[in-house]
Parts: structure tokens; sequence; C-alpha cells
């Protein structure tokens, strides 16, 4: 009798897993796509995890500004994602959004979920910050994916052309100083994130004279 790995519905070493990284923009429908994922591989009897970190909800929780959502576990600094997964009878894969927020060391975790115990892990996130300087888990994904992909649902700067920056505005302006995380939405509160193009994310106009 082939001994079974608790982290798998398959026998240790009989498949490999997959490591997928999904970037793009505020608004690109990241945590859109990760919520499909794990409805679909849900249907066909697949047993997964749902993560997050720092959700627009700011619960445990993965949304959509659609309006489409589901219960998550919160994913905080000291988190062992291996040791998360372990204490769970089986695991076939592991949904991760917001991804970009968390630590390198949990980023080697899930590289240790696909590659020792043939875990499906599908990353969402965005690649850079306000800065537009590249976090450091989406550094180490791209560094580690089997797989990446830019999502392809097109976010406009207010100009029409794409949008591919995260420009982070306080009180009405562009600022490019601060603390690379702080949390906020697309709306109209006094921190605010907008997605703009390269050309008017580097000259600072936010098209407001518009």
């Amino acid at each position: 009798m082939t001994e079974l790995s608790a982290l798998s519905a398959v026998p240790v070493g009989s498949r490999d897993g997959v490591l997928r990284f999904y970037f793009g923009p505020m608004d690109c429908g990241k945590s859109t796509l990760a919520l499909q994922m794990n409805y679909n591989h849900g249907r066909q009897g697949r047993r997964g995890l749902v993560l997050t970190k720092h959700d627009r909800s700011g619960g445990p929780q993965v949304t959509s500004r659609i309006g489409l959502g589901s219960e998550a576990v919160e994913v905080v600094d000291d988190l062992d994602l291996v040791a998360l997964v372990r204490a769970h009878e089986r695991i076939d894969y592991v949904i991760c959004d917001e991804a970009c927020f968390y630590t390198v060391a949990q980023i080697e975790q899930l590289a240790d979920l696909t590659d020792d115990f043939g875990i499906d892990v599908y990353a969402f996130g965005l690649a850079s910050d306000f800065r537009s300087q590249m976090f450091p888990a989406a550094q180490r994904l791209f560094e580690l994916a089997d797989e990446i992909n830019r999502l392809q649902v097109e976010v406009l700067c207010w100009c029409g052309r794409p949008g591919r920056l995260n420009a982070r505005v306080v009180g009405g302006d562009l600022v490019r100083t601060g603390e690379q995380v702080v949390i906020g939405d697309t709306g109209a509160d006094p921190i605010r994130y907008q997605v703009l193009c390269r050309r008017h994310y580097r000259s600072g106009d936010l098209g407001l004279s518009t």
C-alpha cells in the first residue's frame, strides 16, 4: 500500500505541483480570478485553502470590487504556511490573494509546498508599489514561479492609455515617499490609489483638471 501524504490526494512524488503568479495593477480583477479559480477547483472535488493579507475589506476574506467574496485565512508575518497546510488532512491547492504583502520567507514556503508536496499554488498580487518599485515578495515570486501571468483585464489611465502603475494619492496629491504598505482603495478616501499610465505616473498628472 502506497503511503499518502496528508498534504495531497496523490502519492508523494507521483506528480509535480505548480507555482503560478498572476499580477497586475489595482482594478484588473486579481481577486475575482482568485475566487473563480477556487470555485472551479472545488467543483472538481479538489480541496483547497484560500489565503489573503490586507484585503480591502479589512477582514479575513477575499473580496472583489464586483461584489464577490469568500472567507479566507489571514496571513500574518509569523504564519508558517507549510505548517498551516500540514494541519489539514488533505490539501490539493492553495489560493494566495494579495501575495505581494507576504514575507519573502512565506514565498519560499509556497515553493516548498509545490516542490516537496505536489501542492498547486496560485498567487495573485501587485508587482510594484506606489513608488513603482517591486514588492520583495512579488520579486521573489518572479524569481521562483513556474508560470508568470500578467492579467489581461485592461485598466485604463484617465487619459485612456493602459494603466500600469499604482499611484498613492494623499489629500489630492500624488506622493512618492512613505511606508511601502498603506492600505487603501481606489475610491475617494483621504489616502487612496489611482492607476496611471507610465507617462502620467512619471509626470504626477492625476487628470483632475480634465
